[in-house]
């Protein structure tokens, strides 16, 4: 281990030439979920769309989204980084700089973005910077990744909306939520799919500022 590594803060964003390498080869993974029983790597329905979630601990995030109505299957993994198909072990490190995400497949048809960006922006502090809660590093930072020019559009558009609804509830601190297209989502290892219906009693540090969205849900 080199003493930069030592002393680094994981709090501090690394660049592509510090990232661990990975590996060639994606983790194994049994593809069908274990609530719903759709099969997590797809591929989906013509008719489906995918946004990618990032609000802390991927836990009690993936949650949220597979008991909303019309959500069609969800997944947990590890986006806007650059290691390779990285274990959760290699992520916790700092050292590949992506995110815990949630994918999440829905059906517009039957339920609208506004409706999941409403659960995103409450059900977590998007003010904090590089952690959520007791849960501190890259790892844990706030983050969207869309998959469309739309969805960039509307994630804009509904940062500014509950940016203004923080402000106006009396919460100064401002959104630091990471939005990009997505490049890669690599999917997270067997055991953190739907963790928390494996586990009910499992940790879950998922919290939001109290502060309602103004979009309609």
């Amino acid at each position: 281990m080199l003493l930069n590594d030592v002393f680094r803060n994981k709090s501090d964003m690394i660049g592509a030439n510090e990232a661990l390498p990975g590996r060639d080869e994606p983790l194994p993974l049994s593809p069908n979920h274990f609530v719903n029983g759709e099969n997590m790597r797809g591929p989906h329905p013509d008719n489906m769309e995918t946004i990618y979630l990032g609000m802390g601990c991927f836990w009690g995030a993936e949650r949220i989204f597979w008991q909303m109505h019309n959500v069609y299957v969800t997944a947990v993994g590890y986006a806007g980084g650059f290691t390779k198909n990285p274990t959760y072990e290699e992520t916790c490190t700092g050292k590949t700089g992506h995110v815990e995400v949630v994918k999440v497949v829905f059906d517009p048809a039957k339920l609208s973005l506004d409706a999941i960006l409403k659960q995103f922006w409450e059900q977590h502090d998007p003010t904090q910077g590089m952690r959520q809660g007791n849960d501190i590093g890259t790892t844990y930072r706030s983050a969207i990744y869309t998959t469309n020019d739309a969805q960039l559009e509307h994630v804009q558009k509904s940062k500014t909306q509950f940016q203004q609804a923080l402000k106006a509830g009396g919460h100064q601190g401002a959104i630091t939520t990471e939005i990009e297209p997505l490049d890669v989502f690599y999917f997270a290892e067997d055991y953190h799919q739907q963790y928390l219906a494996k586990n009910p009693d499992g940790y879950c540090g998922i919290r939001g500022t109290g502060v309602s969205c103004p979009i309609p849900g």
